[in-house]
C-alpha cells in the first residue's frame, strides 16, 4: 500500500486537517488585554502544595470565585434566594507560570460563548502586575431553574451583564 497525498481541495481533508491542527495546537499564556474584568484574588497559606506553588486544584475554586464575585457585585446572581443558578458541566485549564502564597494574584474574565441556558467562561489567573496569564482555562455554567434543576433561559439582566464580558462587546464599549 502507498500513501497518497491528501488533496488540501478536498472538503472532508480540509476539515481533517483543521481538526488535527486544533487538537495539536499548544495552549499559550493569555495577554491581560484579553479580559475586560478583573478581580483580585487571596492566595492561602493552604493554597500552596508540597512542589511549593499553587495547587493545581485551587485554580478552579479561583474560576468559580472570579466569576460569582463579579455577578454578584453586578447584581444579577442571588444563590440564597434566587430561582435560577448555574451549575458547571465543563472545567479545564492549562499552566503556564507557577504562583505561590503570598503572590498577589487576579483573575481575569470574559465569556466566550452565550447560549440560551449555557455560558462558557474563561478566566485567566495573573501574578499581579504581569502582563501574561500563569493560567488560562474555562468552564461552562448551565443555569437552571433552582427547585427543578432543569435548564431555563437566561434572565435579561444577568445575559446583559454576560454580554458586557464578550471580547467584541467589551472593545466596542471602550
Amino acid at each position: 500500500m502507498t500513501d497518497k497525498p491528501v488533496s488540501s481541495s478536498h472538503p472532508s481533508a480540509a476539515s481533517s486537517a483543521a481538526a488535527a491542527a486544533t487538537a495539536t495546537a499548544r495552549p499559550s499564556a493569555q495577554p491581560r488585554s484579553s479580559y475586560p474584568v478583573f478581580l483580585p484574588i487571596t492566595t492561602r497559606w493552604s493554597d500552596n502544595d508540597v512542589y511549593g506553588h499553587v495547587n493545581n486544584v485551587v485554580y478552579y475554586s479561583w474560576f468559580d470565585t472570579a466569576v460569582n464575585a463579579h455577578l454578584i457585585e453586578q447584581g444579577v446572581l442571588d444563590f440564597h434566594g434566587g430561582d435560577t443558578i448555574g451549575l458547571v458541566v465543563e472545567t479545564q485549564c492549562n499552566y503556564f507560570a507557577s504562583l505561590a502564597y503570598p503572590q498577589k494574584v487576579e483573575a481575569g474574565i470574559r465569556v466566550a460563548r452565550l447560549g440560551g441556558s449555557s455560558v462558557r467562561y474563561e478566566v485567566g489567573i495573573f501574578a499581579a502586575g504581569s502582563e501574561e496569564s500563569a493560567a488560562a482555562g474555562h468552564f461552562v455554567h448551565v443555569y437552571v431553574d433552582a427547585a427543578t434543576r432543569r435548564p431555563k433561559p437566561l434572565p435579561e439582566a444577568l445575559r446583559r451583564v454576560l454580554q458586557a464580558l464578550q471580547p467584541a462587546t467589551a472593545a466596542a464599549a471602550v
